[in-house]
Formats: structure tokens, C-alpha cells, sequence
């Protein structure tokens, strides 16, 4: 139950921020950026919103009765998380003034994450097939 409701809250949650920095991206971000950063934050944008959906429909779908299911949520609540939010931080210091370089590597750790929920996903499909 607990892992049900934190992929549906979560997943409404980052919806709702990607709709929010989608528009600040747009709208706010477009004169004062440059075209390669306003990129690289649309790209944080897009996976935080597939993503979203992506709990949204495991959270409706997932029968959350191993701890497989819950290793799949939190891969993709911490990878989003990760990924995205560093995107966001680095684009925005940059833009700014000063970059936060220590944000860096957290991208690709956001990233792998995400890999490591698919891979997961994936498994759990197949798994009782064997």
C-alpha cells in the first residue's frame, strides 16, 4: 500500500512540476538562456514527465506484493529525481552566473537508475516465465 500511494503521489507530483518547468522553461528561461541550455532543460523536463506517467501507470497496474514492485518505484522516483532536478541545477548556475559543477555527476547516477527501473521492469515481466 505504501509503495501504491508514493508512485501515484509521486508521480502526480513530478507531473505537476513538469507542466510548471515546462512553462518557466518557455516562457521565463527563453530570452536568458542560451539554445543549448534551454535544450538541455527541456530534456530534464520531457523524462521527469515520462517518468510521471510511467509511476502513474505502475501504481494502477503493479501488484506491489514483492519487494521487486518496490525496487521499481524507487528506482524511478530517485532516478528521476536525480537526473531532472541535477539538469535543472546545472542549467539554471550556468545560466546565472556560476555553474554548480558538483551537480555533474549526479546526472548520470539519475540516469542509471532509470536504466536500473526499466532493466527491473523488464525482469519482472519475465521472471515467472522461467
Amino acid at each position: 500500500m505504501e509503495s501504491i500511494l508514493l508512485a501515484q503521489v509521486m508521480g502526480a507530483f513530478f507531473g505537476f512540476l513538469g507542466v510548471l518547468f515546462g512553462a518557466f522553461g518557455a516562457h521565463y528561461l527563453k530570452g536568458k538562456l542560451t539554445e543549448a541550455q534551454l535544450q538541455a532543460f527541456e530534456t530534464g523536463v520531457r523524462y521527469q514527465l515520462v517518468h510521471a506517467v510511467l509511476l502513474l501507470v505502475l501504481s494502477f497496474n503493479l501488484a506491489f506484493t514483492s519487494a521487486l514492485d518496490s525496487y521499481i518505484v524507487r528506482a524511478f522516483l530517485v532516478g528521476t529525481f536525480l537526473f531532472s532536478f541535477s539538469i535543472y541545477g546545472l542549467v539554471l548556475s550556468d545560466g546565472f552566473g556560476k555553474k554548480w559543477r558538483f551537480l555533474g555527476p549526479v546526472t548520470p547516477v539519475g540516469g542509471f537508475l532509470l536504466l536500473v527501473g526499466w532493466a527491473l521492469l523488464g525482469y519482472s515481466f519475465i521472471a515467472n516465465l522461467f
